[in-house]
């Protein structure tokens, strides 16, 4: 289990690195597009701005051309007219009845807005526009100046009017005397028509800053300030008025809140200016026409970008949905595995406390016959003691076969004490652990080897504490370790001379019991505490005491080790954690040798 996990979280360190790096390489690309929309804006917007501006002034040049054009053409008619032999003999006989023919033939080949001469008295004797005949205008001012002046004249009517004036005019004379006024009325309004049609805003001032001519009829007769301070109409300037903020270029002006380009220029006529306001729309929709491209452009590189990405993260999906795939098939064969050794754990543990118990059990075969020979003599003596009182029951006398029949007793109850420590051995130990006085332990397992030990002389010591060495283990598992442990030195001492065995058992922050033997010693430690591993005769052993005896030790929490003497033989230990001295526990240590 542990191991699938571990295998199965391993491949998903790349695909993090990786995808750090193309987050990186995103947000790179996305800086550099940037950057590029940035500085393309500034540049484009910089160069159409400047376009715009060159393209206005020249239109500005060419509107300013086209009105002084039409003017200074005007100009020399009413000089021309003034002379008319025709006009004058009108005038000097008062008779008009071709005169006003007469100028609407000259205004077919003029192209003026109209044609009319006034007499002495300003009214209107003949015209190109019959409306106007017999209208005063004495009180005009083009009659007025051109009677006080010898030349020609030029005089605007009203600006704020519906269709104001621009006229050119001169006084007709005979002699030294002033008989008329002819006048030449200019058609400036179609320019105004013409301006009318296209995106800029335009109008001209005379000398005083007053607006003439203008594509918003209501700006007409104002001042620039005061005419941009009128509520607009819906017209070419009003139009441009409204187009997009630039937020790259300074605008020349503000108008209505929208930034336009201002271009103004001088006319070589009486003071006049022509000035104009351009949107900066054409100019905003040229640069996002560019920028829309180079957008559009970075995008499909993005999603190129995001597709190889896609298609790359879309592989290592796959790939690592394949490796996830095997690595569950590992899992579920690991814990198949898993299940399979912990069943056989289970089973072998089984064995073990099967193999323990045969132990114990063979132990008790190797007990049998010294415990029979135990049993044989107390039988016998009982049975003496029990024909003994038969006679002294049949010769009346009952006391001294009273005391036979306790003698008899005694004699059970040795023979009951010896089968309960063979019946105490052989049943199987608990599961669950106690504190235990490891002193009564040995003195068990001493009780339990006494019919072996008295087969033959083996000198035996015991050095057991005064106060109590507790651990917290089985009784009777540790019985078993110890006779194991008791038995092996009885086997290794089976050839010695004089044989030895010495039990010490010490306390401290462990209890530590060690038995020494003066026997041949160990030779193979590597093998010593594996299963079936016996130095003994075939039938005397199957090497299960030392393997077991160290698992009951490792349960305990302890351990069991094994070394030779100086003095030759072998030294068993095993260590066990303490538990102090504060349980008391029944039974008293004694020394045996």
């Amino acid at each position: 289990m542990i191991t699938a996990q571990t295998a199965a979280s391993t491949p998903s360190d790349k695909p993090t690195s990786l995808s750090w790096r193309m987050r990186i390489l995103v947000a790179v690309l996305v800086v550099f597009a940037t950057l590029v929309v940035w500085v393309s804006n500034l540049f484009l917007t910089e160069r159409f701005t400047e376009t715009t501006r060159n393209r206005g002034e020249l239109r500005l040049a060419l509107y300013s051309g086209n009105l002084l054009s039409e003017l200074r053409r005007n100009a020399i008619v009413p000089q021309l007219l003034a002379r008319d032999p025709a006009l004058i003999g009108a005038l000097q006989s008062s008779d008009f009845s071709q005169s006003s023919q007469r100028l609407i033939t000259y205004d077919e080949e003029i192209g003026a807005a109209n044609i009319f001469m006034l007499d002495r008295d300003g009214r209107v004797v003949a015209s190109t526009d019959r409306n106007l005949i017999s209208t005063p205008m004495r009180s005009e001012r083009f009659f007025i100046e051109a009677v006080r002046s010898n030349e020609t004249l030029f005089s605007t009517g009203d600006p704020a009017g519906s269709v104001p004036r621009f006229t050119w005019s001169r006084r007709m004379e005979q002699g030294d005397q002033t008989i008329g006024v002819i006048v030449v009325e200019v058609d400036l309004h179609k320019f105004q028509t013409a301006w009318a049609g296209i995106s800029d805003a335009v109008f001209v001032t005379n000398s005083e800053g007053v607006i003439l001519l203008s594509t918003e009829p209501k700006w007409r007769g104002l001042r620039e300030a005061d005419a941009l301070a009128v509520q607009s109409v819906p017209s070419a300037l009003t139009r441009a008025f409204q187009a997009t903020v630039d937020w790259s270029v300074p605008p020349d002006a503000w108008l209505e809140g929208a930034a336009v380009l201002r271009l103004e220029a001088r006319m070589p006529f009486h003071g006049w200016r022509i000035a104009s306001f351009t949107s900066f729309a054409s100019v905003r929709e040229r640069v996002n026409g560019v920028l829309a491209i180079e957008i559009m452009g970075f995008a499909m590189l993005l999603t190129l970008t995001f597709y190889l990405m896609s298609r790359r993260t879309t592989g290592k999906l796959r790939m690592f949905q394949q490796e996830s795939a095997e690595l569950r098939a590992l899992n579920h064969q690991l814990q198949r595995e898993v299940a399979e050794r912990q069943k056989v754990e289970k089973n072998l543990k089984f064995a073990e406390q099967t193999l323990a118990q045969s132990s114990k059990l063979a132990a008790l075969g190797e007990m049998s016959a010294a415990v029979s020979h135990e049993l044989n003599q107390p039988l016998a003596a009982m049975k003496t003691y029990l024909a003994g009182a038969r006679l002294l029951l049949q010769r009346k006398r009952p006391e001294e076969a009273l005391s036979s029949f306790y003698r008899i007793d005694d004699l059970i109850e040795r023979m009951g004490a010896i089968t309960r420590q063979l019946k105490s051995y052989a049943r199987k130990s608990k599961e669950t652990f106690e504190p235990v006085d490891s002193r009564s332990c040995v003195n068990a397992a001493l009780e339990m080897m006494e019919p072996q030990l008295k087969q033959r002389y083996v000198e035996i010591k015991a050095g057991l504490p005064r106060e109590p060495a507790m651990v917290l283990a089985d009784p009777l598992r540790l019985e078993q370790v110890l006779i194991n442990l008791l038995r092996n030195a009885l086997d290794a001492t089976k050839f010695t001379p004089d044989p030895r065995i010495e039990i010490v058992l010490s306390m401290g922050h462990q209890v530590t019991l060690t038995i020494r033997d003066n026997g041949e010693g160990i030779d193979d430690f590597e093998s010593l505490f594996e299963p079936f591993y016996t130095t003994k005769e075939p039938g005397d052993g199957v090497g299960l005491g030392l393997a077991i005896s160290s698992g009951i030790a490792g349960d305990f929490g302890g351990r069991l080790t094994a070394h030779n003497s100086a003095d030759g033989g072998a030294v068993f230990v095993l260590h066990l954690p303490s538990l102090g001295s504060e349980t008391e526990v029944a039974g008293t240590p004694r020394d045996n040798s």
